[in-house]
């Protein structure tokens, strides 16, 4: 067992421990909101709004999944919510070609893998700030799926593709089912294996890392890969919602996947996050706006709101860091 792997392992149990209390926690509060919202209106526990709630939850929460592998190496991506719409437009774009679905769907997933590998590259051998690389990532692919487009909207007419998102199976939406689909091997895949442990290692200190024989460069370029294939399955299954490619779709998401993943305890400061953790955070934040809207809350206080999650989150993350 190398160096970094006997340190990731002796420091896995208390981290583990911690986001384990933390998720009760954080699910505590899931249920707490439900209640008073069951409460509060008789239209939030329906047959209507819940599976509403589990699907708009059910993207950002893949969002928040891809997301947390980045910020776990302490970068961030501001480019998903565009990958998102692009990945739309370019889908939309193939099916319009005749292109099979699963193909389709492929060629999405590697468009989206092109985009993570293109931030790896700017951060590793450009030298750019992920902040940065991820911010002209995010400018740019509107405006290239507006120059695609034209500006328009491409109509999906591909039934069997659109009716995937009205579907459910043992009475739960098919979008959340995709969520336990990304979940489960997201959750193998930090936890129990070689590079989930090395993705915590580069967060905690590169340098250190890089002595013990990380390939810090490999998993940046893991990460960011990752956290773009997501954002690609997440424009499919916008695609799949709402029947078109539009490229300025999913605005301002990378601020509620960035948002939901700090909730769910992913520290910004990086080397601290698990995957059950943003999947809360994500369906918190989904709560709280399904239950304003139905309580007809004025949006402004919705931003609000999660404004403040976010600083009562990051502040205890440093009041813990702190007390190590």
């Amino acid at each position: 067992m190398s160096t970094v792997d006997a340190a990731s392992a002796k420091a896995a149990q208390p981290r583990r421990n911690y986001n384990f209390l933390f998720a009760l926690t954080l699910l505590g509060l899931l249920v707490l909101l439900w209640v008073v919202l069951a409460f509060a209106t008789p239209n939030f526990f329906t047959d209507r709004n819940i599976p509403n709630l589990m699907r708009q939850g059910a993207m950002i929460a893949i969002l928040a999944v891809g997301q947390t592998f980045v910020i776990i190496t302490a970068g961030i991506d501001l480019s998903v919510g565009a990958v998102v719409g692009f990945s739309t437009v370019v889908i939309a774009l193939l099916l319009q070609a005749g292109v099979p679905v699963w193909a389709s769907i492929l060629i999405t997933l590697l468009v989206g893998l092109g985009i993570g590998l293109f931030h790896g590259f700017g951060i590793t051998k450009m030298g750019l700030p992920p902040f940065i690389i991820t911010l002209a990532t995010l400018t740019s692919l509107r405006g290239i799926g507006l120059l695609m487009t034209n500006g328009s909207t491409i109509s999906i007419q591909n039934e069997d593709f659109t009716r995937f998102a009205t579907l459910d199976f043992l009475g739960i939406p098919s979008l959340f089912w995709m969520v336990v689909v990304i979940a489960i091997p997201a959750y193998v895949f930090l936890n129990h294996t070689r590079w989930g442990r090395y993705l915590f290692a580069v967060g905690s200190n590169p340098e250190s890392a890089r002595l013990s024989g990380v390939r810090v460069n490999r998993v940046i370029y893991l990460a960011y890969a990752l956290c773009s294939i997501c954002a690609a399955f997440v424009g499919v299954l916008l695609a799949t919602r709402i029947g078109i490619g539009n490229a300025t779709q999913a605005e301002g998401w990378e601020l509620q996947a960035i948002a939901s993943s700090v909730i769910g305890g992913t520290s910004l400061f990086g080397a601290v996050g698990s995957v059950h953790g943003p999947l809360i955070g994500a369906f918190i934040l989904a709560t709280i706006n399904n239950g304003a809207n139905l309580l007809n809350v004025n949006s402004f206080w919705q931003r609000i709101i999660t404004g403040g999650l976010i600083i009562v989150i990051v502040y205890f993350d440093q009041l813990r860091r702190r007390g190590r």
